[in-house]
C-alpha cells in the first residue's frame, strides 16, 4: 500500500491540528469537485483558504510558524503542509500559473470520509436492480458486463455485512446507557433511524433479494453452460486485463461461480441480521424494563443495589475494581469465609447399624382446586406475555374504525400502558404486522417523555 500512498499521507489526520486540516481538505475538494479535474489555479485556493481563517474557525492551530500570522499566511502554509503530506500536488503551467491537483489516491480516500462523516447508508436496491439489469441484458460486451455484475455483488454483500456489524455494534454500547430515558432514545431515535429505517426495513421490503435471486442465478448458470458466451466473454476478460485466453477463461469461471455462490449464501447473512435486530431489540427493552419496574421483594431490592452501585462508579470514574473502595458496602453486605484444615478435623458421630423398613407407597388423589388454582396461575402468567399477534390485536382492538392514530391515543396511565406502547413501536417494522409506524415529535404524556409516532394501517 505504502509503494502508492506516501507513508506520511495520514499523518495531518493524526495530529493536534487534525480538525483543521479536515476543514481545510473539505473545502479544498468541495471547490475542486466542481471543476473538469481535480486541479484549479493555486491563488483560487488561497483566497478561499484565507477567507476559512479570516471567520476564526482555526485560532488555535498548533504550529510555531504561523503563530501570529496574517489569513493569507496561513492559507499558504496549509497548501505547503497538504503538498510536504503528498495530499496535493502543485504543478505549473506554460502560463507560469500553478495549479493544485489532489492526488488520485487521496480523491478516493476523501470521498470515502465524506460519506462516513455524512452518515452515507448503502442503497441495496440499487446493487441488485443493477445486477438483474446487467444478467437480463443482451450485449456485446460480455466480459465488461461480468466484472460489473462482481463488482456490485461485492458492493452488495459487503454491504450487508457491514450492517451485520453495525446491529452488533448497537448491542455492544447498549450496556452504556444509564437510564430508561437514554436506553429508548437510543433505540427509537438512533437506532430506528439508522438501522432499521434506513436499511434493515428496506431489505425486508422494497430490497429484498428474493425477488431478484431466483432469475439472478438462474442466468448466471444457464450462461455457465454456454460455450460461445464463455469464449465470447473469455476474450474480452483477456484483452482488459492483458492475460492469457486460458487463465482469463478460468476467471469467468470463478467470476460466475462466486456470483451464484454469493446469492445463494444470503440467507446466512440475512438470517443473522434479523437475529441480531431481534436481539437487540430485546436486549433494549429488558434493560429499560430493568430499570422501570422495581419491587420490594428480594429482587427489587438486589436489583437497587446493583443500581446504586452502578451509579456510583459512574459519577466517581471507578474501574471494576473501585467496588472495593465504595464505603457504604462494608455497612451494607457483610461476607465472610469460614473453612477447616481438611474433612477429618470435623467430628462424625458414629451411626449403629439400622434396619430398613420400607413404607408402603400411598395412592394420593389430586387436589382438584389447588391444582385449578395453580393451571390459572400459569394461564395468567402466560396471558401477561407480550408477543407480536397480541400487540398487532391490541392496536387493531383500539383502532377499531380508524385508519390512523397517534401513539399518544393510546392508554398511558401505567409502566404497562408504555411497555406496551413499545412494543407497538418495535413490533411496527415487521412486515406481517396490519400496521406500520412513521416517527413524530418528542412529547411528555402523564409523565413519560417520548418521541409520538403515528400508527397507520396498512392496504390489504
Amino acid at each position: 500500500m505504502f509503494h502508492v500512498v506516501s507513508d506520511k499521507f495520514f499523518v495531518p489526520l493524526a495530529s493536534p491540528n487534525k480538525q483543521i486540516y479536515w476543514e481545510c481538505i473539505s473545502k479544498l475538494f468541495s471547490i475542486m469537485n466542481h471543476q473538469l479535474s481535480f486541479g484549479i489555479e493555486r491563488d483560487v485556493l488561497v483566497e478561499e483558504l484565507q477567507y476559512y481563517f479570516e471567520l476564526g474557525h482555526a485560532i488555535e492551530i498548533e504550529a510555531e510558524e504561523v503563530i501570529g500570522k496574517s489569513s493569507r499566511d496561513k492559507a499558504n502554509w496549509m497548501l505547503r503542509r497538504l503538498e510536504f503530506y503528498d495530499w496535493i500536488e502543485i504543478e505549473t503551467d506554460k502560463s507560469y500559473v500553478q495549479r493544485v491537483n489532489f492526488k488520485d489516491y487521496a480523491v478516493k480516500i476523501i470521498k470515502t470520509l465524506l460519506e462516513i462523516e455524512e452518515g452515507k447508508q448503502i442503497e441495496y436496491q440499487g446493487y441488485i436492480y443493477v445486477i438483474y439489469s446487467l444478467v437480463r441484458s443482451n450485449t456485446d460486451k460480455p466480459g465488461t458486463v461480468l466484472l460489473s455484475i462482481m463488482e456490485n455483488t461485492d458492493m452488495l454483500i459487503t454491504g450487508l455485512k457491514n450492517l451485520n456489524s453495525g446491529i452488533k455494534r448497537y448491542i455492544d454500547e447498549l450496556t452504556r446507557y444509564k437510564t430508561p430515558s437514554e436506553i429508548m432514545d437510543v433505540l427509537f431515535n438512533d437506532y430506528i433511524e439508522n438501522i432499521v429505517d434506513k436499511a434493515y426495513h428496506r431489505l425486508l421490503t422494497s430490497d429484498n433479494v428474493a425477488k431478484f435471486r431466483p432469475e439472478i442465478v438462474e442466468r448466471l448458470e444457464s450462461k455457465s453452460r454456454s460455450k460461445a458466451y464463455i469464449e465470447k466473454t473469455s476474450a474480452e476478460i483477456a484483452s482488459i486485463q492483458e492475460i492469457p485466453l486460458e487463465q482469463a477463461e478460468e476467471r469467468v469461471y470463478q467470476y460466475i461461480h462466486t456470483i451464484i455462490d454469493a446469492f445463494k449464501n444470503l440467507d446466512d447473512i440475512l438470517a443473522e441480521i434479523n437475529q441480531k435486530n431481534t436481539q437487540y431489540q430485546r436486549a433494549a427493552v429488558n434493560r429499560a424494563k430493568f430499570f422501570l419496574i422495581g419491587s420490594e421483594d428480594v429482587r427489587g431490592q438486589i436489583k437497587e443495589i446493583l443500581s446504586e452501585l452502578n451509579e456510583k462508579m459512574n459519577s466517581e470514574n471507578m474501574d471494576l475494581g473501585g467496588i472495593y473502595r465504595i464505603s457504604f458496602l462494608d455497612d451494607l453486605i457483610r461476607i465472610y469465609a469460614s473453612s477447616f484444615i481438611d474433612e477429618k478435623s470435623l467430628y462424625v458421630p458414629i451411626e449403629g447399624k439400622k434396619e430398613f423398613h420400607p413404607k408402603e407407597i400411598e395412592n394420593e388423589v389430586p387436589d382438584y382446586e389447588l391444582r385449578q388454582k395453580k393451571i390459572k396461575k400459569m394461564m395468567e402468567r402466560m396471558e401477561r406475555v407480550l408477543n407480536p399477534q397480541k400487540i398487532n390485536s391490541y392496536v387493531l382492538d383500539f383502532m377499531r374504525d380508524k385508519k390512523e392514530i397517534h401513539a399518544s391515543e393510546l392508554p398511558l396511565n401505567t409502566t404497562e400502558d408504555f411497555v406496551h406502547m413499545i412494543y407497538v413501536r418495535l413490533y411496527g417494522q415487521r412486515k406481517n404486522m396490519s400496521y406500520e409506524v412513521k416517527t413524530g415529535e418528542e412529547i411528555m404524556v402523564n409523565g413519560y417523555r417520548f418521541r409520538d409516532y403515528t400508527i397507520r394501517k396498512k392496504e390489504r
